[in-house]
């Protein structure tokens, strides 16, 4: 026979149901602290390669984000087609950081995720808010690509000597090779070529 429940079961039930919001407790992992995976790296050389990573992984989020911007602001005779090319680029560099971020978190790091913390790392120059000319905006990504491209070698040079071979493949097969492609694509459009004759 099945039981029947009274309203006080119906309260407890409906209780469990409740979401608990507005919770608070102190961090599981504070910023800039290692915890130590058993991937055969010294915490040292972890700690090091996260630092370095987490400097890509901003100036990558900033250079994804200036693609969106003049994706969406982007003017003139090539809209349509920078338009998509930023989109392509904006979307690669999305994968990039999603990638950059993982290795940070494999490394037992954190990564920068927020716009604020962002904003505070990068070293690429802020743009206005407003809309600039297409040479404007290819020069300004031109420059964030070389800022990447200058800070990566560096730091895959660094994880080599350390022995961190996967932050290495990352850096040189990953963000440098994307980003050097990136900039062949962009630079091209600054060429001044005639387009119906020939001088």
């Amino acid at each position: 026979m099945k039981k029947q429940r009274s309203d006080k079961d119906y309260k407890n039930i409906g209780s469990r149901a409740k979401p608990f919001v507005h919770e608070e407790a102190i961090e599981i992992q504070p910023y800039g602290m290692i915890v130590k995976l058993p991937i055969a790296l010294s915490e040292k050389v972890c700690a090091k390669s996260v630092e370095n990573l987490n400097q890509v992984l901003a100036d990558t989020m900033t250079l994804r984000d200036l693609y969106k911007k003049h994706h969406w602001q982007v003017a003139g005779h090539t809209f349509y087609q920078l338009h998509l090319l930023f989109d392509k680029h904006f979307g690669e560099q999305s994968e990039l950081v999603d990638t950059i971020a993982e290795r940070i978190q494999l490394l037992g790091g954190i990564s920068l995720a927020m716009a604020a913390d962002v904003a505070e790392t990068t070293m690429i120059p802020r743009p206005p808010r407003g809309r600039e000319e297409v040479p404007v905006q290819i020069s300004r990504l031109l420059h964030a690509h070389e800022v990447i491209l200058l800070e990566a070698r560096s730091m895959a040079k660094q994880a080599s000597e350390d022995g961190d071979d996967g932050t290495n493949d990352l850096l040189v097969s990953n963000v440098i090779r994307t980003n050097e492609l990136q900039v062949w694509f962009l630079a091209e459009h600054l060429v001044d070529v005639p387009l119906v004759r020939a001088d």
